[in-house]
């Protein structure tokens, strides 16, 4: 299955920006959501679903068309008519801020600050539908020390994971369900213990 692009420089810094763009705009991200859902759809379809005229649903097809995020079904489409079917979306990992232009990196705090929203109202569903162990909903929270190496090591073995046990919704088993899975890993702040540290051998002085 499709996975996180780890490496940012597969595109360059006016891809990234017009991919982070195009998520972060209302009207695009209803579409591919639609797409996602119901898996075809035409300009009309879609202008009566998202309340928006056709002009506007057909102006953000092409521009989805553009970014390779959907494609035309041309043996469906007929005359102005054309029917649109969704791609696999491959988003990169951001490159290091240092290598940013100002609009990339706008572009994507403002995409980044979109899906971190979208994340809370995922997490607080997820917390009233959470069943036990066993359920649908699972959710870990872990702290412990890694070099670089490993850090790096466990998140080749976490995209590996991705492709082992994810489905295309075409290939997905009977009783598959969509999951919303989210991963960050991030160094805990630098903290001062308050008061001398000490003795080395575990004595008391005084």
């Amino acid at each position: 299955m499709p996975v996180p692009d780890p490496h940012p420089n597969s595109m360059t810094s006016a891809e990234r920006t017009a991919l982070y763009k195009t998520m972060t705009n209302s009207v695009r991200r209803r579409i591919l959501n639609y797409l996602g859902s119901y898996g075809a759809a035409n300009s009309t379809i879609l202008a009566t679903a998202l309340g928006e005229s056709t002009g506007t649903t057909s102006y953000h097809l092409r521009q989805l068309a553009e970014q390779h995020l959907i494609e035309e079904i041309t043996e469906r489409s007929a005359g102005r008519e054309r029917w649109w079917r969704p791609l696999p979306v491959n988003i990169p990992a951001p490159a290091a801020p240092a290598e940013m232009a100002p609009e990339e990196r706008a572009a994507s705090q403002q995409w980044n600050s979109l899906r971190l929203s979208s994340d809370i109202e995922l997490y607080i569903k997820g917390l009233a539908e959470y069943e036990g162990p066993e359920g649908w909903v699972q959710g870990y929270r872990a702290n412990c020390y890694m070099a670089k190496d490993d850090l790096l090591g466990f998140v080749r073995d976490y995209l590996g994971l991705l492709r082992k046990y994810g489905h295309l919704k075409d290939d997905a088993p009977e009783d598959a369900r969509p999951m919303a899975l989210r991963f960050l890993a991030v160094p805990e702040p630098e903290q001062s213990a308050p008061g001398p540290p000490p003795p080395p051998d575990g004595s008391q002085s005084g």
